[in-house]
């Protein structure tokens, strides 16, 4: 293995580990020495390749985030916007509860909420970004060219907040709530159920603008 081979390896275990430990512990309480331990790294490692702790952790936030699974709208040619809409959201879940490496992402932004560090607010808009152009697109189509832009993300917000109660509220508590394991069929008719109502609220909040 060449030397450039073998730093890029290494910038590759750092934040595989590092995704792990920031997920457990959150960013004031992991240490380097512990992620450099898991990834099999000289300790200085952290510094050499991300410069300090607060750009591992940002950089990290970037990681984790590039795992999140996409809607697959590819497969959707031709598929209405309500029909997107669905993949859309039905994807968004799966994000939300995808366990091990994928789930980190998911758990990054929880221990982000609970302590918030204030090192990565750019970096998660950013990120975000381009999923929320998405979304504005199908609303508006659903709503009409025409709908104000405060239209679109209020049902944005409404849609999304729908979906974050699998990252909010305890799984146990979820399946409590449900009487229900949360389970890949619960999951979906879950997703369902979101976008019927939300398909339901779209169409109101048309209706009231036109």
């Amino acid at each position: 293995m060449t030397k450039r081979e073998d730093g890029k390896e290494t910038r590759w275990r750092l934040l595989n580990a590092a995704c792990e430990v920031f997920a457990k512990k959150g960013y004031r309480d992991a240490k380097v020495a512990d992620i450099c331990k898991q990834a099999g790294a000289n300790v200085s490692a952290v510094n050499y390749y991300f410069k300090n702790k607060a750009s591992l952790y940002a950089e990290t936030w970037r990681h984790a985030f590039q795992q999140f699974e996409e809607p697959a709208f590819s497969k959707l040619a031709g598929a209405s916007p309500q029909e997107r809409l669905r993949e859309y959201i039905l994807t968004l879940m799966k994000n939300f509860t995808t366990k091990g490496r994928l789930g980190h992402s998911s758990r990054l932004y929880l221990m982000e909420l609970v302590n918030p560090t204030g090192l990565v607010q750019n970096d998660w808009r950013e990120l975000i970004a381009p999923q929320r152009r998405k979304l504005h697109d199908i609303i508006r189509e659903i709503i009409g060219r025409k709908a104000d832009y405060q239209s679109v993300l209020f049902c944005e917000l409404s849609i999304v907040n729908q979906c974050r109660t699998l990252l909010t509220i305890k799984h146990k508590d979820l399946e409590y709530l449900l009487d229900q394991s949360l389970g890949p069929e619960l999951i979906k008719r879950l997703a369902d159920h979101i976008a019927d109502f939300s398909l339901a609220g779209i169409k109101a909040v048309g209706k009231r603008r036109g």
